[in-house]
C-alpha cells in the first residue's frame, strides 16, 4: 500500500519536476549574446569604485589642465566639452545598464517561479505525509479495539 502511494506521488510531482529541471536549465546552461556579455561587463564596471575613482581623476586633471593653461584653454571656464562628453557618456551608459538590469530581472523571475514550485510540491509531499499519518493513527486504533 505505501508502494502505491509512493509511486503515485512521483507522478503528480514529475509535472513540477520536469518545470524545475527546464527552469534550471534556463538559468544556468542560458547561451549570452557577445552584446548581453558587454553590457553585464560594462555594468559591473561602472558600477564599481574602480570606474568612480578613475572618472573623479579624469575630471580634475582635465579641470586642473584647463584652469592652469599657460598658453591654450581647450575647455575654457564653464568646461562645455566636459559637460558634453560626461553627457554623452551618461545616454551611452543609461541603456546599457537597463538591459542588463533586465536580464537581471528575467533571472529573478525564474528563481521566484522555481521557489514557488519548490514551496508548492512540499506542501503537497506535507499534505501526503500528513494524510499516510492520518491512515497509521486509524490503523493504531483499530489495532487497539
Amino acid at each position: 500500500m505505501v508502494k502505491k502511494k509512493e509511486n503515485s506521488g512521483k507522478k503528480k510531482f514529475s509535472r513540477i519536476n520536469k518545470k524545475l529541471e527546464r527552469d534550471k536549465h534556463l538559468l544556468h546552461k542560458r547561451k549570452l549574446t557577445l552584446g548581453q556579455k558587454a553590457a553585464d561587463k560594462l555594468t559591473t564596471f561602472c558600477g564599481s569604485w574602480a570606474f568612480i575613482v578613475t572618472l573623479s581623476i579624469f575630471i580634475f586633471v582635465w579641470i586642473y589642465f584647463n584652469l592652469t593653461a599657460y598658453f591654450h584653454h581647450w575647455d575654457p571656464w564653464p568646461f562645455i566639452i566636459l559637460n558634453l562628453t560626461l553627457s554623452c557618456l551618461a545616454a551611452i551608459q543609461a541603456p546599457i545598464i537597463l538591459m542588463s538590469q533586465n536580464r537581471e530581472e528575467e533571472k529573478e523571475k525564474l528563481k521566484v517561479e522555481r521557489d514557488y514550485l519548490i514551496n508548492r510540491k512540499a506542501e503537497r509531499e506535507v499534505e501526503d505525509m500528513q494524510k499516510d499519518l492520518d491512515e497509521i493513527k486509524m490503523l493504531i486504533r483499530n489495532l487497539k479495539k
